[in-house]
């Protein structure tokens, strides 16, 4: 079994999560192809605050992604489905192209969601809204357990509402 580990991003990340969103196969989606000074800005800001966590995933000891946990309602999301107060969203991005297309998505998905679901006992269900297009990553969602519940009309985009909700066995 892969072993993620998963560390709050801090402003010296920044270069990094800056170079991450400047490969082709995250700028596409992300739309955050920021300066270092402004990513060192946006990690500050979102540690700061009830928001959102921003996140650097390692394998293998070496440092691959960014993932952002976020509480709904306090995102714009909320504006778009009828949410629960405890329900949290998150995103990912594979910024080391050489692993994408390997299956990591799902498993990394997967072990963090169900992290979720255990340190957070009044959530139960975890969301995220992959771009409809973004077809690779709509499949690694659902294949670590998320249900495709329709579209939605970002002013930015047509998503996927993905839904994975607690089990049974996780209640």
């Amino acid at each position: 079994m892969t072993t993620f580990a998963l560390r709050p991003a801090v402003p010296s990340d920044a270069p990094r999560i800056a170079l991450w969103m400047t490969q082709p196969h995250v700028r596409r989606w992300w739309h955050q192809g920021w300066s270092v000074e402004r990513w060192a800005q946006e990690i500050t800001r979102q540690a700061a605050g009830e928001h959102s966590m921003p996140c650097v995933v390692t394998l293998d000891a070496e440092e691959f992604a960014y993932v952002e946990l976020y509480r709904v309602r306090h995102d714009r999301l909320a504006q778009y489905y009828p949410y629960d107060a405890e329900d949290w969203g998150v995103h990912v991005a594979i910024g080391d192209g050489t692993r994408v297309g390997r299956g990591l998505g799902r498993q990394l998905l997967r072990e963090v969601v169900d992290t979720v679901l255990r340190t957070e006992p009044a959530c139960t269900r975890v969301v995220a809204e992959p771009d409809i297009e973004n077809t690779p990553s709509v499949r690694a969602f659902a294949a670590a357990g998320f249900l495709n519940r329709g579209e939605l009309q970002l002013p930015e985009k047509t998503a996927v509402l993905m839904v994975r909700t607690r089990t049974v066995q996780e209640a």
